[in-house]
């Protein structure tokens, strides 16, 4: 991992090509997108005094939606757009379910995050990686816990389990 303070797309060659660095940052942009999303089925589901953390984890999404997409803007890579629509994991039917889809939508992040982390070139990529791996593992750690899974927390979020 070089930080020579030259962007992660000078990797990459051919007129279509990524650096593996901007790719997996569209991946996180996605992820993003598919968050952002998932919590408005997750606030229909819940009761009303547990709409906050919802608000709050769809603004997080929203925040780093947001700083991709002037990063990305940036680099000169056109970032991957929302889709209409996402396919639900499961039905979601009741409080316990949205819980567990919150802990997927943030178990998602984490994944596409550790993959940023693991394609970063540059260090201010690596520090975003890491707070931003971190702030998901934290909300997953409430939803696993109001979805009565255990643990609550994961050794290593992002990765297989």
């Amino acid at each position: 991992m070089a930080d020579d303070g030259t962007s992660g797309t000078t990797a990459a060659t051919g007129p279509d090509a990524v650096a593996p660095e901007d790719a997996a940052l569209q991946e996180a942009l996605a992820a993003a997108h598919t968050a952002i999303w998932g919590y408005g089925v997750v606030g229909a589901a819940l009761p009303a005094e547990s709409r906050p953390a919802v608000v709050a984890a769809e603004q997080a999404h929203r925040d780093v939606r947001d700083q991709l997409l002037e990063l990305l803007s940036g680099r000169g890579v056109r970032p991957v757009a929302a889709a209409g629509a996402y396919a639900l994991p499961f039905p979601v039917l009741s409080p316990t379910d949205a819980a567990a889809l919150g802990v997927t939508l943030e178990d998602g992040a984490a994944t596409a995050w550790t993959w940023v982390l693991d394609q970063a070139t540059e260090r201010a990529t690596r520090e975003l990686a890491v707070a931003t791996l971190t702030a998901a593992e934290l909300r997953a750690v409430g939803w696993r816990a109001q979805a009565g899974r255990t643990p609550v927390t994961s050794a290593f979020p992002g990765l297989p389990g």
